[in-house]
């Protein structure tokens, strides 16, 4: 239940200022860490910029919803929302700098198919990278299984997400059951699955309980085919004589309909003149396989001796 759950506990947080302000202290973490390392040739300028990091974020998680939407097997949406999630919450205290968003994502994806038990195997999972040869595609693979512990680490071992996808199916079937006022439920279903595809790829989830996503997504979907469902909260869900907490939600929802509304497609130009940046820094200051022993050895285990740097395969091998 998602009232006693990790996720309503630890990755629910207060604002958008919040979220932006780790995201902050994640980029200057890094900076502090290179410029205090030594290391030859750094310089403030070769950083990348709060907004650089975010364009470039916004850019790799669209790599990974392209990725789930075109896997084969069709992957189910809640092991897609579960992978987005994963995404989200370690670029929250790690720097795209510092982790490849490249791998970062693949290991999500591949983490959320064993959490979910969507049963595929690894030789399956990678097989839908298909532009890579069969022996990149294992050494692909490699890499990922040498960043799964890590990435663990960072969501602090709290694995199960709660996604929309279930109390939408609940709210529907109770709109069908208890609100004769709408004659076809169903009509909704297409915008409320877009509604939360969009509510995905912004911090809807690390702000709001998914049961008040699918609420909105539900309400947003009847007002673009112009329909009125200020019953259905007042009266079926009781919520009349409750106005506190119909303001509450209401506000709500106005903050989570500005999150979509704000959202903006990375533009290709500007993408990929971050992207140079960011391979230049870890191409130059980032020691990949230190990267991916971590958390192996501190647990006592010994990682293999990476065979594939990351510089050497690309977004275009991604599908």
């Amino acid at each position: 239940m998602f009232h006693n759950s990790s996720q309503r506990k630890y990755w629910i947080f207060r604002s958008e200022e919040e979220l932006e302000q780790m995201r902050r202290k994640a980029n200057q973490k890094f900076r502090n860490k290179l410029l205090e390392s030594g290391k030859s040739g750094v310089r403030e300028s070769m950083f990348l910029e709060r907004h650089e990091e975010d364009m470039l974020f916004r850019y790799y998680e669209r790599r990974l919803l392209d990725l789930c939407n075109a896997f084969k097997p069709a992957m189910p949406k809640s092991v897609v929302g579960t992978a987005i999630m994963y995404f989200r919450r370690f670029y929250l205290n790690n720097s795209i700098m510092e982790y490849h968003p490249r791998i970062i994502m693949l290991t999500c994806a591949y983490l959320s198919c064993k959490v979910d038990e969507f049963n595929v195997s690894s030789a399956q999972f990678v097989g839908n990278l298909l532009q890579e040869t069969p022996a990149g595609q294992e050494r692909v693979l490699e890499q990922i299984l040498e960043y799964e512990l890590l990435l663990i680490q960072q969501l602090n071992f709290h694995l199960v997400v709660h996604n929309p996808y279930r109390p939408m199916e609940g709210l529907l079937i109770d709109l069908k059951t208890r609100y004769p006022a709408l004659e076809s439920p169903e009509s909704l279903r297409k915008n409320v699955d877009d509604f939360l595809t969009q509510a995905a790829m912004t911090d809807a989830g690390l702000l709001f309980p998914p049961s008040q996503i699918a609420l909105t997504a539900i309400l947003n979907s009847a007002s673009r085919a112009g329909l009125s469902m200020e019953s259905y909260l007042t009266e079926s869900l009781s919520l009349k004589e409750d106005k506190e907490t119909l303001l509450k939600m209401y506000d709500s929802m106005r903050r989570m309909k500005a999150l979509l509304n704000q959202y903006e497609l990375p533009k290709a130009e500007e993408v990929n003149v971050y992207k140079q940046k960011l391979e230049r820094i870890h191409a130059e200051f980032t020691t990949s396989s230190t990267k991916r022993k971590r958390g192996y050895e501190e647990d006592g285990h010994v990682a293999k001796e990476p065979r594939l740097a990351e510089e050497e395969w690309t977004d275009e091998d991604l599908l």
